[in-house]
């Protein structure tokens, strides 16, 4: 994003100051008025870059009392592991288990959605094939954590009872295990990062500004045949998580 967006210059500033002391945790910021006058913009404009700095977690608002530098919010690790996709549920859950949080999601999906030129790809299926898309926005202690948008091709998993990634008896479950259930064995999966700037959408979901960055994992999962049978983007917020990746070492191999 620009930096010469006005409200993001404001931000650049404060930030520096408070990282370099003039105001520590506790201390109470000038009024936006103040804040806009010292430098030159108005107070819609100054009230945009606290905010900013309140979505970084370096500030936070009191309902009547003003804007005021709070303790850094922590920068969290989200660990992609073998371990956890082989868990026989979701991964996800999992993962947030570990950290001691409780990990839950939303999601809906559409059935016979043709698939787009470079999910086709990746699916190695043609352009067009129907597939089941989910769209999902997964929360860690009712908070937004990552969003992911899944595709499944139909010719694996029409008229079984996991056309649905989120109904039947497997809704829940992750997707290693429910492919397990109607006997697709995924023995392998290719995962590949991305750095991108957040949409309009991928913001509002994620309570964070337009244009920050996000990490897209663009994970594909094979089965012992070497076919593809899921791709998802997975988004992630840079600001809030760093991802890490735990590969499993035979010892007889060292």
């Amino acid at each position: 994003m620009p930096r010469e967006t006005p409200y993001l210059q404001v931000a650049d500033a404060l930030r520096a100051r408070i990282k370099a002391g003039e105001w520590k945790v506790g201390d109470k910021l000038p009024s936006r008025a103040r804040i806009g006058e010292e430098y030159g913009v108005g107070q819609s404009v100054a009230q945009r870059a606290m905010e900013r700095l309140i979505i970084e977690g370096l500030l936070e608002g009191r309902a009547g009392s003003g804007t005021y530098v709070s303790r850094p919010r922590e920068r969290l690790r989200m660990v992609r592991s073998r371990q956890h996709e082989g868990c026989g549920g979701s991964p996800f859950r999992a993962d947030m288990e570990k950290q001691g949080r409780d990990g839950q999601w939303e999601s809906s999906s559409a059935a016979r959605t043709p698939a787009p030129d470079r999910i086709a790809e990746r699916l190695a299926i043609r352009p067009g094939d129907m597939c089941v898309v989910t769209n999902y926005e997964y929360l860690a202690d009712g908070l937004p954590v990552q969003l992911s948008r899944s595709w499944e091709p139909m010719a694996i998993t029409d008229g079984t009872p996991i056309v649905l990634p989120e109904m039947g008896p497997h809704a829940g479950a992750g997707v290693i295990e429910r492919m397990r259930s109607i006997g697709v064995d995924i023995t392998s999966a290719v995962e590949v990062l991305r750095p991108a700037r957040a949409s309009q959408e991928q913001a509002n979901l994620l309570g964070i500004s337009v244009g920050d960055l996000v990490m897209v994992v663009e994970r594909t999962y094979y089965d012992a045949d070497g076919r593809p049978v899921e791709a998802a983007d997975i988004v992630v917020p840079d600001i809030r998580w760093e991802i890490a990746y735990e590969i499993d070492i035979d010892p007889a191999a060292t």
